[in-house]
């Protein structure tokens, strides 16, 4: 798929979610519990996926568990809606060895990569890394700034330099709201600006970003759906109210290091996505029953 294709294609989604990676008693994947989970969330507003991302626990998922991973959820969707793949790490050969792999597999709608981390580069090695990367194939590339876990921060400067580069099509922005303005004001017209953080997704959408790659979608999504609409019909009192009240929700998902908050709510519903792999653990079931108390509320 193109450039052109990818960014068509994601004008009209709003809310992406970043999927989590169920896993077994023995800590392998569960892929059993894919179709439930997947089949409901398209019920409930989920315009496209992000496949071994942060939320999937990509760090412990293996080179061919990804793509174990890419191939059941594209078999579950079956071309419904856009599909996004974790393709980058720290190391620039390896990620432009896996874009190319990905790229050949026809159904990834775009690459989602994340800046280097632990490397902790300048911004012209931030910069050298994604151009390598959006280069190396025809795969879309959309950047992924989420200075909190990576330490090392694409600098709005560098990210407007990246966007114009012909195959860089989109960031998801895990900043604040006055880098979300400055990207959506400052960016070619067709570069799509999604925020990573849920508590920003009214902010972004109001300040005219295309939407979130939201982690609470897996259980809010009629909600983000709601206040969206509201948004785009002009209904700044509805969509305000709505936000203030799925924000003490949002805010219990990001309690503790995520997906561990998710994953309690998810299996709590019954969609068996099991515990986290190490160096990640799971909630305590005090901390568990706030949580979940706080979702139901």
């Amino acid at each position: 798929m193109s450039a052109k294709e990818a960014i068509e294609k994601l004008k009209s989604v709003r809310i992406i979610t970043a999927l989590v990676t169920p896993f077994d008693e023995n800590g392998e994947i569960n892929f059993e519990a894919f179709p439930k989970l997947i089949e409901d969330l398209l019920a409930h507003h989920t315009e496209g996926f992000i496949l071994a991302g942060t939320t999937a626990e990509s760090p412990t998922l293996t080179h061919d568990e990804e793509l174990a991973i890419f191939a059941e959820v594209n078999r579950i969707v079956a071309g419904r809606v856009p599909l996004i793949a974790g393709v980058g790490t720290n190391d620039t050969r390896d990620s432009i060895e896996f874009v190319k792999e990905v790229a050949k597999l026809g159904y990834i709608d775009a690459g989602l990569a994340v800046t280097p981390y632990y490397n902790k580069p300048t911004q012209e090695g931030v910069y050298q890394h994604f151009k390598a990367i959006a280069e190396a194939s025809e795969l879309p590339i959309i950047l992924y700034n989420i200075p909190g876990r990576v330490v090392t921060e694409i600098h709005p400067e560098t990210v407007l330099h990246l966007a114009q580069l012909n195959n860089v099509i989109a960031v998801k922005e895990c900043t604040n709201t006055d880098n979300i303005a400055y990207l959506i004001e400052n960016a070619p017209a067709d570069f799509l600006v999604y925020t990573g953080e849920d508590g920003l997704a009214f902010h972004a959408k109001a300040l005219g970003g295309q939407g979130v790659i939201s982690v609470a979608s897996h259980i809010l999504g009629d909600e983000i759906n709601e206040m969206f609409n509201d948004l785009e019909q002009g209904k700044l009192v509805n969509a305000a109210a709505i936000q203030r009240r799925i924000l003490p929700k949002i805010n219990a998902l990001f309690s503790s290091t995520s997906p561990a908050p998710i994953k309690a709510v998810l299996n709590h519903k019954g969609y068996n996505t099991g515990a986290l792999r190490l160096p990640l653990v799971a909630v305590t079931s005090d901390e568990a029953k706030i949580i979940i108390e706080k979702i139901e509320k």
